[in-house]
């Protein structure tokens, strides 16, 4: 067992699974995938109850719908995904977290040990649903969700986005070799590979000929792996444009087109994967077809209202909780671009939706449907221990906020 991990507090069958899907590897990258994988394992039941103690390789068989049978060793597949009819039984939510009002929350699904336990307590004891978007879309994000929403016939947003890199980005098919077998990206982030690491792989390449030997391509398909990179030229790769992102993010085409560059990295890499939120909200669609009340808090650049309208729910009133100016301008954009019809308020500090706002905005709007929204992940996510320190760090306990605001909202909409 790794001497990094035998020390640590975390139980014997959970290391042995999590060497099981990461390795024991000397490379810091694995050892900081194992790590991640260890504390979610731990909060995960389903992994401790399936978990044999000897260090032995267990693997799931799902069914999809091309009835063909494939083999993933502990597939995140929350309740169930629609490409696959592997299934895990959701446990029957108490009567005190039972909407409506129905809610919605989110966050990384890799946090430090403890964390989702936490969220599942404050959360009226629901049991979290993981998902990895790489279901839904060409890129991984593992994330883990909480909800009261209802799960029968839950279904994904047509037209169905493209489930492979080549797919998603049809430009690079001309260029993709061979050797390179990718067909998913990496998780987005909030930056791109600079333009000197791409500058020296590329003379890598140039240098290594037209047919690269095998300690180049090795070298090389680790870099692209590691920093999403893909293939624009002959022996040529790139980073991701910010458009790009957008596609495979879900968003339509020029959303983030108002901010500059940095900065669209930066709201796109913390942003919902717009299908795979779309598929859990889809069941919303019969319950309010004649529109929806929306309370968003730390909406960023709009995921949650990009999904509800690209499944076709009217926004008849939305309370958007934002404190980025960026964001602020991008989602302000895409609804003046998407012709909304509906009452958007705007407020840019989550401490300051207090009681008497809520009265106010349900006094006008009557109630409100789903309260939406994932709290901020600094703490806990990143390779940085220092600022790794769970819901009682600066950015990350502002999931508080979501928890006090969401009991307000359903004391005063259960008040006789």
């Amino acid at each position: 067992m790794s001497g990094r991990f035998s020390k640590k507090p975390y139980p014997r069958k959970v290391v042995f699974k999590a060497m099981e899907e990461h390795g024991e590897d000397d490379e810091e990258p694995a050892l900081d995938n194992l790590g991640d994988c260890l504390n979610y394992m731990s909060d995960d039941p389903h992994v401790l109850k399936s978990t044999s103690t000897n260090y032995k390789k267990q693997k799931v068989v799902e069914h999809t719908k091309s009835s063909t049978y494939r083999t993933r060793e502990k597939p995140m597949i929350g309740f169930g995904v629609s490409n696959a009819t592997s299934t895990i039984i959701k446990e029957e939510i108490e009567v005190e977290g039972r909407g409506p009002p129905y809610f919605f929350f989110e966050n990384v699904a890799y946090a430090p040990q403890g964390v989702w336990l936490t969220i599942r307590k404050e959360l009226f004891d629901i049991e979290p649903e993981f998902v990895d978007s790489l279901h839904m879309c060409a890129a991984t994000r593992k994330r883990g969700y909480i909800h009261n929403l209802p799960m029968d016939d839950r279904l994904q947003i047509p037209p169905i986005p493209p489930s492979t890199i080549q797919e998603a980005l049809p430009s690079t098919k001309e260029w993709w070799p061979q050797w390179d077998e990718r067909t998913k990206l990496k998780c987005i982030v909030t930056r791109h590979a600079s333009a000197s690491d791409v500058q020296r792989i590329n003379e890598e390449l140039r240098n290594s000929g037209p047919d690269p030997p095998k300690n180049i391509r090795e070298n090389v398909i680790r870099e692209c792996r590691n920093r999403n990179l893909v293939w624009l030229g002959k022996n040529t790769v790139d980073f991701l444009q910010p458009v790009l992102i957008e596609a495979i993010m879900g968003f339509p085409e020029g959303h983030t087109r108002v901010a500059c560059k940095t900065t669209q990295y930066k709201c796109l890499g913390n942003a919902f994967q717009v299908d795979t939120v779309a598929y859990h909200l889809s069941v919303l669609k019969k319950l309010f077809p004649k529109g929806i009340r929306v309370l968003s808090l730390f909406s960023g650049i709009g995921g949650a209202e990009v999904a509800l309208h690209r499944l076709g729910i009217p926004l008849n009133f939305v309370v958007w909780v934002e404190n980025s100016k960026d964001c602020t301008r991008i989602l302000k954009n895409w609804w003046r671009q998407s012709e909304q019809k509906g009452r958007l308020i705007h407020i840019s500090d989550v401490k300051k939706v207090t009681s008497h706002k809520l009265m106010q905005w349900m006094k006008e709007a009557g109630r409100f449907d789903l309260v939406i929204g994932g709290s901020p992940c600094n703490n806990l996510a990143g390779k940085n221990l220092k600022t790794r320190t769970g819901l009682a760090g600066e950015q990350s306990s502002l999931f508080y906020e979501y928890t006090r605001i969401l009991g307000l909202v359903r004391t005063l909409q259960h008040s006789p």
